[in-house]
């Protein structure tokens, strides 16, 4: 948009604070709302809008690891140290909302994910390092581990080599592969239909992969790793899955490496700006807290880094749709940072000429000359006669999103056929019940 053009592409200033004692905080996909996950095992859901908690989400005794939205934001995922994963319908009417599904495990949870297509089908990483895709609709239901293909070698390091530990996962936007890191310096990328791996790329001095994240549109990846270097990658295309379950056997090679060579930092957390052009790290510093924007589409320098005092930082996460970042202090408050924007004093009348000093004003031949009261008349009945747009500004933000962000939706696709088998409610156009908590005297 034109206001774009006067606007800084990434935030800059804090916005808003939110005192939530959270730990970790995520946009839903309309970015009207921020769910927040607290040590104490208690979700918020807060409306930006009015900065107040409209929902709580009371299930879980242990902190929360990892809070997650569906597609059209009407169910949230919440997954816990206590070993459970639970599934929140926001459309009821209860408080705290109906659990739509509980997913239990005998270890505790590190992070868990919906399927960007459908909310039943979940990925799950478990603190002894296994991987799991739920699927929660009738025909499918079950618990899928993912295995590694183990090498077909006859060196003895190789045949006594221990079973691979997971430490990240993540659905690629596409929702077709599963990405997950080990603590070998590997990714590996699943089927998510067939639950087989079609490729294993090796990520050199990486060590173990700590995160992942993609760009909108699915091309780019990056990894967060111990070595305290952010790296990303052009990801190749994956063909289906073989009848031999073949897989891709690659190195990659990073296009970018994004790290503070001066204090060798590490980093908490990653996000991607909507448009996929810039990247933020939040940054593991004991000392303050840090946001690092880096230009990750041309020539990968560092662009800004963002300041957000003493209270060190915990997470990161950006808008889906505009200039707008929400990262997480060690205190649980949740910083909004936006990008402020001078008033242009010209844009409430035409005419209007801003002037940086004095000026001694010509007063024009005819600009006080009486006009006919017949003519002023007939002027306004012609204006108010012309057609009003009154529904120009209203544009949803869901469907604000260029065209070569959005994911590809082939109706042929077996992948997405499969996705889409017995679709979840979460259909545009549901209305959240909004709660206020009552005021004790």
């Amino acid at each position: 948009t034109l206001t774009d053009l006067f606007t800084s592409p990434y935030p800059t200033a804090v916005q808003t604070s939110l005192d939530s004692l959270a730990t970790i905080a995520k946009f839903d996909q309309s970015g009207k709302y921020v769910a927040a996950g607290r040590h104490d095992g208690l979700g918020v859901i807060w409306d930006l809008a009015t900065r107040g908690q409209v929902r709580w989400l009371e299930g879980h005794v242990k902190g929360i690891t990892s809070i997650d939205w569906s597609q059209n934001s009407r169910y949230v995922l919440t997954s816990s140290k206590d070993w459970n994963v639970i599934i929140w319908d926001l459309a009821s009417d209860m408080d705290p909302p109906r659990r739509q599904a509980t997913i239990r495990f005998d270890v505790p949870v590190v992070s868990a994910s919906f399927h960007p297509r459908n909310s039943k089908i979940v990925l799950v990483l478990l603190s002894s390092g296994e991987a799991y895709i739920v699927d929660l609709r009738r025909e499918y239901r079950g618990r899928y581990e993912l295995c590694e293909v183990q090498y077909d070698s006859d060196d003895e390091s190789q045949i006594g080599r221990s079973r691979t530990a997971f430490s990240a996962a993540r659905f690629d936007p596409s929702g077709k592969h599963v990405f997950l890191g080990t603590t070998l310096g590997y990714v590996l990328v699943f089927n998510t239909r067939t639950k087989t791996m079609i490729a294993r790329h090796k990520i050199s001095g990486a060590g173990i992969i700590r995160g992942l994240e993609f760009t909108a549109s699915g091309r780019r990846m990056v990894t967060n790793s111990s070595d305290r270097v952010l790296r990303q990658f052009s990801l190749p295309a994956y063909a289906p899955p073989t009848i031999d379950n073949e897989y891709i056997e690659q190195e990659l090679e990073p296009t970018h490496r994004f790290h503070d060579p001066i204090s060798k930092v590490g980093w908490h957390a990653m996000s991607y700006s909507p448009d996929g052009e810039w990247l933020a790290g939040g940054a593991a510093d004991d000392a303050s807290h840090k946001i690092y924007i880096w230009d990750s589409v041309r020539d990968g320098l560092l662009a800004s880094t963002l300041d957000g005092g003493r209270e060190l930082l915990t997470y990161v996460h950006w808008h889906p749709h505009k200039q707008s970042i929400a990262s997480v202090t060690n205190l649980g408050n949740i910083l909004i940072w936006h990008c402020p924007t001078e008033e242009r004093w010209g844009a409430f009348a035409g005419g209007f000429e801003e002037v940086d000093e004095n000026v001694e004003y010509e007063e024009r031949e005819d600009e006080f000359d009486i006009e006919d009261e017949a003519e002023i008349a007939r002027r306004k009945m012609l204006e108010e006669e012309e057609d009003v747009d009154i529904e120009g500004g209203a544009v949803d933000a869901t469907d604000a999103v260029p065209d070569h962000l959005r994911q590809p939706t082939d109706s042929n696709d077996e992948d997405i056929l499969w996705a889409l088998d017995e679709p979840d409610d979460d259909m545009k156009g549901w209305k959240m019940k909004v709660l206020v908590e009552d005021e004790q005297d």
